[in-house]
């Protein structure tokens, strides 16, 4: 069924919380951070589904809690009972319990269809932020959640949060290298290919709705590109060598990737269907894993053309060849930051990966992980959280952690083997 999203109020503006840049600005007293409580959503149906409130409240709190911009906890029981509309809300419990903001639902059904409705309060001031109402059905649910705290962040930040989006990955838990993709929190996971062949490196289009990767099924590292929604494979480069490590363009247009059909690994574009292939670089070395700027007007990629791998800046054209990383002798796994500010990256170091970030001039070179083997670093799509492979004492899996490194979270479940994570637009 088609979703339906209803924007019921995005510019109600409380008086305590204000600002001209369209957001609200929000402080705690005595400098402490904001207490969120998502409150149990409540049916208007006969008989209630209370495995559902559970589920919204949590999640949405789970979000909130993870963003690092406010204490969120999910509230079954409610200080003012549950005699009170969605409209109608007795403040003075809430805020007698210490919080600032309160978020309110409701839901019904009729047959198979849902509709649910969430309120964002300021309890301080008592007055409403924003609302969003949403059509769909039970299976939308999550979606519906992770949407509207991706509407609290908009309103608490100016930035929409990035819950609604996916992280592709490779796995090899059917005993094959294959692709899947999941919801951010590790949710609904979904095999994207089943060809029984070495599946690597996943990547998303702008848009999200498709993705390219190098797969083994014919014999050679080629490179593939499919939709989402089917399960056709395109072959995109069946070039003689290797074609690999490919990364769109932030328009769509082109795909950057490393062919090594004459010769050594090198950087090329490709158009999106494959043709008028350009190649980059000219070096006898290595080079590999290119990263657009999100402008698409460099790329960041790996060069061992100074004797061990080390990441590098050059511009779209391949003009102007920089390097950036000048510690650790083994430096891999570019992705640009959304804000185009730093670069995220693994370096080997103690005989195991961890990942850094570094301004895109060099500077604040900052190691964000300790435990564990930790690689491929990707974006979330606001920026705020980063994922990345990890082999730790619990096992192998895909991790979520804010850009500073703090709230690392494993989001895969089970002993499979998971890496090569990669976050989707919105």
């Amino acid at each position: 069924m088609k979703i339906i999203l209803l924007v019921l109020a995005i510019a109600i503006v409380p008086t305590l919380l204000y600002a001209q840049s369209g957001y609200i600005e929000v402080t705690a007293p005595g400098n402490r951070q904001l207490k969120l409580a998502v409150d149990s959503p409540r049916s208007l149906d006969a008989t209630a589904t209370p495995e559902i409130a559970k589920l919204v409240s949590e999640l949405i709190a789970n979000d909130m809690n993870m963003s690092g911009t406010v204490t969120a906890e999910s509230r079954l029981q409610r200080p003012d009972g549950n005699l009170l509309s969605l409209v109608d809300v007795d403040f003075v419990p809430w805020l007698s319990a210490g919080f600032d903001l309160l978020v309110r639902g409701e839901y019904n059904f009729k047959g198979e269809q849902l509709t649910i409705e969430f309120r964002l309060f300021d309890v301080i001031s008592r007055k409403l932020i924003t609302s969003m109402r949403y059509l769909g059905t039970a299976k939308d649910v999550r979606r519906f959640s992770h949407s509207f705290a991706d509407e609290i962040l908009r309103v608490i930040t100016g930035e929409k949060g990035a819950f609604t989006t996916k992280i592709a990955y490779v796995s090899i838990q059917t005993g094959n290298k294959e692709i899947y993709a999941m919801d951010w929190d590790g949710n609904n996971p979904l095999p994207l290919t089943k060809n029984g062949a070495i599946n690597l490196n996943p990547d998303f289009s702008p848009d999200g709705r498709e993705i390219i990767f190098t797969s083994y099924k014919r014999g050679n590292p080629d490179l593939y590109r499919r939709s989402l929604s089917n399960t056709a494979e395109v072959a995109l480069s069946n070039r003689t060598g290797l074609n690999i490590t490919g990364n769109w363009s932030p328009d769509g247009s082109k795909i950057a990737l490393a062919l090594s059909k004459d010769g050594d690994a090198e950087i090329y574009t490709i158009d999106k269907d494959g043709s008028h292939p350009v190649r980059l670089t000219v070096n006898p070395a290595l080079d590999l894993y290119p990263a657009w700027s999100p402008d698409g007007k460099r790329l960041a990629f790996v060069s061992d053309r100074l004797g061990k791998p080390q990441i590098f800046i050059m511009n779209a054209d391949g003009g102007d060849v920089r390097r950036l990383t000048t510690s650790g002798n083994y430096n891999v796994n570019p992705r640009w930051s959304p804000k185009g500010d730093k670069i995220a990256y693994s370096r080997m170091s103690d005989g195991g990966f961890n990942i850094f970030t570094v301004a895109t001039d060099g500077s604040l070179d900052t190691q964000i992980t300790v435990d564990g083997n930790n690689e491929n670093p990707s974006w979330s799509a606001d920026g705020r959280f980063i994922c990345f492979s990890s082999k730790r004492s619990s096992g192998n899996g895909i991790y979520v952690m804010r850009a500073d490194g703090s709230g690392q979270t494993r989001v895969t479940e089970g002993k499979g083997t998971y890496y090569q994570p990669v976050w989707s637009a919105r």
